[in-house]
This record gives C-alpha cells, sequence and structure tokens, in this order.
C-alpha cells in the first residue's frame, strides 16, 4: 500500500543517436526510484541510447531493460496531471531532439503553471528551452537562474564546432541568469523556485537530492 502513496516522477531522455549519459540516467532512476513511482518518456517512445558505459553500468542497463517500466512511453501522451515532477539526465541527445520537442515544451510549461518541480542535469538542460508559452512565445524559465555545462567543459566535446546549441548562450538569450563552476566537473547545483538544475554528470546526485528533498518539503 505504501507505494500507492508515492507521487509520480517523470524520467525525459532523447531518442537521438547521441544519446544519454548511462552514469547520470542510473544516479537519476535509482534515487527516484525510491522516492517516486517512475515513468520513462521520449520523442515518439523511441528507445533511448546510453553512452559512456563501463562494465557496471551494462549490466545494470541489461537488467534494467527486463523491466517493464523501461519501456518508455512517447511524449505526446503523457498526461501532466499524473506527474508531480520532471527529471532531464545529462544527455547530449538533448540539444538534437528536445530543446524544440513541442510536446516537452507543453509538459514543462504546464509544471512551470502549476510549480511542479523540473530537474535538468548538464546537456538535458537543453531540453528546458523547448518551453515556450503558447500565449506570447516567451521562455517558460525566463528569470529563473539555472546552471548547465561549461563553455569550458564543452570544448572537450568532439564535435563541439559543430554543438548546435552552447546552453549558456542560448539561457541567457531567452532571459535565464545562467552561472557554472569556472573548475571542470566540479559540483554546481542550482536551484531556484520549482527548478533545479545540476551542471554536469558529476552534479547529478547532487541535484536529485535536492528534488527528492524539494518533494517531501511540498508533500508534508
Amino acid at each position: 500500500m505504501a507505494s500507492a502513496t508515492k507521487h509520480h516522477c517523470l524520467i525525459v531522455l532523447p531518442s537521438s543517436p547521441e544519446g544519454v549519459s548511462a552514469q547520470s540516467f542510473i544516479q537519476c532512476f535509482t534515487l527516484t526510484h525510491s522516492a517516486f513511482s517512475v515513468a520513462i518518456a521520449t520523442p515518439q517512445g523511441k528507445s533511448p541510447e546510453f553512452i559512456n558505459q563501463d562494465d557496471q553500468s551494462r549490466r545494470w542497463l541489461n537488467d534494467f531493460r527486463s523491466k517493464p517500466f523501461a519501456i518508455p512511453l512517447s511524449l505526446d501522451i503523457i498526461d501532466v496531471n499524473r506527474y508531480s515532477s520532471i527529471v532531464l539526465p545529462h544527455a547530449p541527445g538533448a540539444a538534437a531532439d528536445l530543446a524544440e520537442d513541442k510536446d516537452l515544451g507543453l509538459l514543462l510549461c504546464q509544471f512551470v503553471r502549476h510549480k511542479k518541480l523540473v530537474c535538468a542535469i548538464g546537456m538535458g538542460v537543453a531540453g528546458l528551452f523547448s518551453a515556450k508559452k503558447e500565449e506570447d512565445k516567451k521562455w517558460a524559465f525566463k528569470s529563473y537562474a539555472l546552471t548547465g555545462l561549461s563553455v569550458l567543459e564543452l570544448c572537450r566535446v568532439p564535435n563541439f564546432a559543430t554543438l548546435k546549441i552552447i546552453p549558456e548562450d542560448v539561457a541567457r538569450d531567452l532571459g535565464g541568469h545562467y552561472s557554472a563552476s569556472g573548475e571542470l566537473d566540479a559540483v554546481h547545483v542550482s536551484v531556484d523556485r520549482n527548478l533545479v538544475t545540476g551542471q554536469n554528470e558529476a552534479s547529478t546526485l547532487t541535484a536529485v537530492q535536492n528534488l527528492v528533498l524539494l518533494a517531501n518539503q511540498n508533500q508534508r
């Protein structure tokens, strides 16, 4: 009966070949699964590509794929009323498909309107850029403080020269207040109202822990 009282959390992943960080996803899922009933969603319900796997994460993912909840839902069928939080793990693929996904944008706008919790990490922050209000096309997270990969961290990405999105530039252009640690791979998390953001993969645990703490406070 205890599980029936759990709030529902939606983990949103890209379906593009650039993929999702295996480690960031595993940490996101493990922490949220202990606190919420968790579902996974992708554009068109396509299977996500997990990148940077080691032996341990490969074993974990193989076991995970055997579970019913591993089958992703399609973003266009998500009932926003069912979920109290959304998590976007560090995912290079988010810049390719989530940043302009209209279904995700609609969900996020409704989350902001109803003050529901949103957590985005690393390049998962690119998914937030989809949230343009229907009435005036302004960004739903305008004036929010947030973080994401620093330009210094992005410079190490092999395809840096052809990246579609530099999160810091886009966030500032849209009216956000962007901050990042000057140290590579530093744990850096920003919390502003209902939005929790983590700078990079290393910030995943701290970001999601903050989400769980805020959810517990809201529940009380």
